[in-house]
């Protein structure tokens, strides 16, 4: 029998979605499983990007340039401009097929196979994925949970730092954990990229949910302008993940027109997906306050029902709609599958991501799981009563 490559062989399962045979099997019985393991916004998307699908009206689908339409990069160079970061311009932004191929574009263009890039665990898991895809070896910094996920210090990311350290990644507000950088966070790792002369790939798809006091601040302002990549979506901020828009963003022309190279690889970014997410674009202020509304008042519920449940422990997430949680359980994985194949209640169990999936060392989130609180208030509720039941259950056995 041929034999799988050592990188398919390598490639992580991603702790997102593996349990999710588990979840088919128990729909086909007649379960009903409450998703919290996944970033699936369940608010509707903008009825003006709706209706912008429904009212195409081509003769052809064509390709589009490889960069993207002019008409939806001027579009997210005018939202670039009302979230304050002016200097950017259409012929800063290449839209991609989702965030995810922003990131591998920037892994490919920035760093060779066995070349070295920081990140901060928990992590979003994919991350590492992407990394295995481009051959670049992920060196991780762990933030603690008792300290709500802060930044690491300095001195770890020195530690961390080799000759072959060429890139530092950053989400902010954070996947999974929800923490949103300090303007003082930031300024240290700026100080840092000029020290070492390293790229930030800095990873903002959730710049619209930010709850506390100050707004997330963008990568793209630290006045690095060489050394920042900007990744970004349409999929959380609109509702809109099945469209597949993201954007890779840079002043840097040498990064821009490498990336362009693996932009015209692979031809064009979809025709459809631009269309409805240039619709999307203007017009939305009050869409955008409804879901942050509603995405605050569910983490207030949420984040405070968990705390109430005994053992379990989740800091306050200040950005996106996740958590990272402890829970009094010895694997956190086993209770996440037994949850799915033996836990019933009234017919219903839900399901959620064992957190040691986002970590590049997995006993560090042995005791976690990831939770989305991408559901409405009234589900979430009953999350709240499934949680508990199943956490008595299962450490009752």
């Amino acid at each position: 029998m041929p034999q799988i490559s050592q990188r398919g062989t390598e490639m992580p399962s991603s702790p997102i979605r593996k349990l999710a045979p588990l979840a088919a099997q128990a729909k086909k019985e007649g379960v009903k499983v409450y998703h919290l393991n996944i970033g699936q916004p369940d608010l509707p998307t903008p009825q003006q990007a709706l209706d912008a699908l429904k009212d195409i009206d081509r003769k052809t689908l064509e390709y589009s340039p490889s960069e993207g339409y002019p008409f939806l990069r001027e579009k997210l160079a005018a939202y670039y401009h009302k979230v304050g970061l002016k200097d950017i311009t259409e012929n800063d932004i290449i839209v991609t097929s989702g965030g995810s191929e922003a990131l591998l574009f920037a892994f490919f263009s920035c760093m060779n196979p066995g070349d070295e890039m920081i990140m901060v665990e928990p992590g979003y898991a994919n991350y590492i994925s992407f990394a295995a895809t481009a051959g670049v070896k992920v060196v991780s910094i762990t933030s603690k949970i008792e300290d709500g996920f802060a930044l690491p210090s300095m001195e770890a990311f020195e530690q961390a730092i080799t000759p072959r350290t060429k890139a530092i990644l950053l989400c902010n507000p954070n996947n999974p954990t929800g923490y949103v950088y300090s303007a003082a966070e930031l300024e240290q790792l700026r100080q840092l990229v000029l020290k070492y002369d390293l790229y930030l790939i800095a990873d903002e798809v959730y710049r619209e949910f930010t709850y506390g006091a100050e707004p997330s601040i963008s990568a793209m302002s630290l006045g690095i302008p060489e050394n920042v990549i900007l990744v970004d979506s349409v999929s959380k901020r609109y509702s809109e993940c099945g469209i597949r828009i993201g954007m890779l963003v840079t002043h840097n022309r040498q990064v821009y027109q490498t990336v362009m190279k693996f932009a015209q690889a692979r031809l064009s970014p979809p025709l459809l997906g631009q269309i409805v997410a240039a619709a999307s674009i203007e017009g939305t202020e009050a869409y955008s306050k409804e879901c942050y509304e509603e995405y605050k008042a569910r983490r207030d519920f949420f984040i405070k029902g968990l705390n109430e449940i005994p053992g379990v422990f989740s800091p306050m997430p200040n950005g996106a709609f996740y958590t990272v949680a402890n829970l009094p359980v010895e694997d956190a994985e086993d209770f996440c599958k037994w949850c799915l194949t033996d836990f019933r209640l009234d017919g219903e169990t839900f399901m959620v991501a064992p957190a040691a999936g986002f970590y590049r060392h997995p006993e560090m989130g042995r005791h976690q799981v990831r939770m989305a609180y991408v559901l409405k208030k009234e589900d979430l509720a009953r999350c709240l009563v499934l949680l508990r039941e199943a956490l008595k259950a299962y450490n009752a056995r």
